[in-house]
């Protein structure tokens, strides 16, 4: 079959796994098993085939299985579209995560250039009432999904801004040392804030075009003050008239690491924030979705979904509606919970599978 799947997923010292194999076959994968099994642990390892920490954000040496702390490895069979990959990530004790794709060293940006992931995590339920780093993380990580070089820009101008800042602290005066800064900044800030702005357009698109039982969320990219300035020399522009202001707070005032995600609840007017805890989850599966459903039509397939015990927060009705949506999507989610019961609805549709940790080798079974 064409699309976007794993035929097989294989951890080594993985977090609580100290060996764990997965053989699939494309359909959904709904893992059930007690709390402490590792379910979370094996999308986690999932996320890492994608650009970034992952799912949890952890640090590298954090990913190693304790006591033993020899280091890592995820190991997956990929079938992108026609293609099929062998991909591989790991870190020995103390060193950066690498990356091999077929057997050739690559960058984790080549890792979103033969596939896409998205998540959706417990920790994220508090995403509309939080600060607004976590929106910019949680719109990064989907313009990532459709643009895989954001993660360079992002990666340059937060090194050039810290340096600024650096200046900044430092009460340093002369224009000479911010000009080249800057203008990194604006380079960089341009793409990032042209990149957020598509992405909000293709994820309303998305779910204007969707027939879904989930709300429709209308969204926009904001500022704390004002509107960001457009294009590369107007954002140079403003950095400059911004440094008094800067220095006098020590850090930069002004950009896209500055900017938030807004979302109201389309049917009722009602900003996300404001919201019940059942309709702001409902809202951040419908831009999961949306998001999908963008990336089918502008990768070519559906990404691979990571729904961390998503199921035990829906009601049966909206349970089944998520099922029926995923499985026309044609999407492999991933998908965990306690208990064989959750995933009723989805039936034949979808591998059923019971983990088990015994010794640190996690047995993974169909559910008969």
């Amino acid at each position: 079959m064409s699309g976007l799947y794993l035929e097989s997923l294989t951890l080594s010292h993985f977090r609580s796994h100290r060996r764990a194999k997965l053989d699939l076959d494309g359909r959904p994968v709904a893992i059930h098993g007690p709390n402490g099994a590792g379910k979370t642990n094996l999308i986690e390892a999932v996320s890492l085939l994608s650009p970034g920490r992952g799912l949890r954000r952890a640090a590298t040496d954090d990913l190693t299985r304790r006591p033993e702390g020899v280091g890592w490895k995820v190991t997956a069979i990929l079938h992108s579209l026609h293609q099929v990959h062998e991909v591989e990530t790991w870190a020995e004790a103390g060193t950066a995560r690498q990356v091999r794709i077929d057997s050739k060293t690559a960058t984790q940006t080549a890792l979103g250039r033969i596939g896409r992931v998205l998540w959706l995590v417990p920790s994220m339920d508090r995403l509309w009432i939080e600060g607004a780093d976590g929106r910019r993380r949680f719109l990064d990580r989907a313009t990532l999904s459709f643009e895989p070089g954001h993660a360079d820009a992002v990666l340059t101008y937060e090194k050039a801004m810290r340096e600024r800042n650096r200046l900044l602290k430092d009460m340093v005066r002369d224009a000479h040392w911010y000009a080249a800064l800057e203008s990194q900044m604006a380079d960089a800030g341009a793409a990032i804030q042209a990149n957020r702005l598509a992405t909000v357009g293709h994820l309303m698109q998305a779910q204007a075009e969707g027939e879904t039982t989930f709300p429709v969320a209308t969204l926009e990219l904001t500022q704390p003050e004002a509107d960001l300035p457009d294009g590369t020399e107007a954002l140079k522009a403003a950095f400059a008239e911004s440094r008094p202001r800067d220095l006098a707070a020590g850090r930069t005032l002004i950009g896209p690491h500055r900017s938030d995600l807004s979302a109201v609840f389309a049917a009722k007017g009602v900003p996300a924030a404001d919201c019940s805890t059942g309709e702001q989850k409902a809202l951040l599966i419908s831009l999961i979705l949306a998001n999908a459903r963008g990336l089918a039509q502008d990768f070519g397939a559906p990404p691979i979904l990571l729904l961390d015990e998503v199921a035990a927060h829906l009601d049966a009705g909206r349970r089944a509606a998520l099922y029926d949506e995923i499985c026309a999507l044609g999407a492999q989610a991933w998908m965990t919970g306690t208990g064989p019961e959750l995933f009723a609805d989805l039936g034949e549709r979808a591998q059923i599978l019971e983990v088990t940790e015994a010794s640190g080798t996690s047995i993974l079974a169909p559910k008969k």
